[in-house]
This record gives C-alpha cells, sequence and structure tokens, in this order.
C-alpha cells in the first residue's frame, strides 16, 4: 500500500519526507508517446544488461547481480529496500558508505529503518521513479529522482569527494534507462490496433 499523496499537476513528488536533507540531487524525466500504465510497465522491464555504461557500473559497484536483472527488481533488493509503491511508482533506500570498494551497506528491513538511519560517517541514498500522465492526454513522462543524504560533516566530504569524480558523468549515464523504457512504451503502442 502506498503512503504517498496524488501527485501534484506538475508530476513533482515529494520527496522530502523520506529524505529532506540531501546533499546531491540528481532528477531525469523521459517524456513517451504512450499510456501511464504502459510506459511504466517499460520502465519495470529495462534490465542492466540492456544499458551501455551504468547496469556495467551497477554490477561492478554491488558484485553478484546478475546481468539481466531488471533495475526495479534490483532496487527491491538487499542492499536496497522499497520504502514506497503504487500504481505508477516506486521509492528505494539504502544506507551504509557508498565510496567503499567494500559492500558496505545496511541490511533495512523497511521504511522505518530507512527513516531511523543515522549511523556515524555514512549516507542515506533514495531512488525514486514515478509516471505522470501527459499534460496533452496523448502521452506520459517517466520521472526519476535520486537523493544522498549524508549523516555527519566526515560523510559529506566523503561524499562530495566521490561526487566530483562520479557526478560529470552522471548526467550521461543516468537518463539511459529512461529512454530506453520510453522507446519501448512508444514501440508497444504503436503496434497497437
Amino acid at each position: 500500500m502506498s503512503r504517498m499523496a496524488d501527485l501534484p499537476a506538475d508530476g513533482a513528488m515529494d520527496l522530502d519526507a523520506w529524505l529532506p536533507a540531501a546533499e546531491i540531487v540528481t532528477r531525469h524525466r523521459r517524456e513517451a508517446r504512450a499510456d501511464p500504465d504502459a510506459l511504466w510497465s517499460a520502465a519495470r522491464s529495462v534490465r542492466l544488461d540492456q544499458t551501455r555504461t551504468i547496469g556495467r557500473l551497477v554490477r561492478w559497484r554491488i558484485p553478484g547481480v546478475p546481468a539481466d536483472q531488471s533495475f526495479m527488481r534490483l532496487l527491491a533488493e538487499d542492499p536496497f529496500t522499497v520504502l514506497d509503491e503504487g500504481a505508477h511508482h516506486s521509492i528505494s533506500g539504502l544506507c551504509g558508505r557508498i565510496w567503499t570498494l567494500q559492500r558496505d551497506y545496511a541490511q533495512l528491513r523497511g521504511p522505518d529503518d530507512f527513516m531511523a538511519w543515522d549511523a556515524p560517517r555514512t549516507v542515506r541514498v533514495l531512488f525514486a521513479h514515478w509516471v505522470t500522465p501527459g499534460g496533452d492526454g496523448r502521452g506520459s513522462t517517466l520521472h526519476s529522482e535520486a537523493r544522498i543524504g549524508p549523516t555527519d560533516s566526515i560523510a559529506t566530504m566523503r561524499l562530495r569527494a566521490l561526487w566530483l569524480a562520479v557526478g560529470p558523468f552522471e548526467r550521461l549515464i543516468g537518463a539511459e534507462p529512461l529512454a530506453l523504457a520510453a522507446a519501448r512504451a512508444e514501440a508497444a503502442a504503436r503496434q497497437r490496433p
């Protein structure tokens, strides 16, 4: 069952209830000439091995993840936990030290563990994906937002150092799954009578 209220007319999801003091926030969106159900279904089906860069980065960073795993399934399994989901949205979280090469993540049992997380020298990471109907009634938009909130000043410094290396590439790789989902949803819409 979803804890989220209805989305406002502009399609923005209020994620401040989950992570208000984020040091880093990234946002992507992709419009598609497909209805919201088709776009959400397509978004849920995009797999790591169908992307060029981000899939390899995820598998390098979280060893043992199968190449054919969908992004949505990835965000629903350890080390992530689903915080909230509904017919056209999903919010997941992860906590730990994302700058180490070890799999240094907390084992979260659910939303309450994510909200209460405050271990020193760590971060909370939020991933939200949702679909909104298009204003013209003929399409829809897939949104993606990631937030990272450090628990203390040492975590903030480590996060900033990591972001210096990763940040410049985020725009190039962060939207890749959204483009695949939009193309897939539009192709499915063209095949319908």
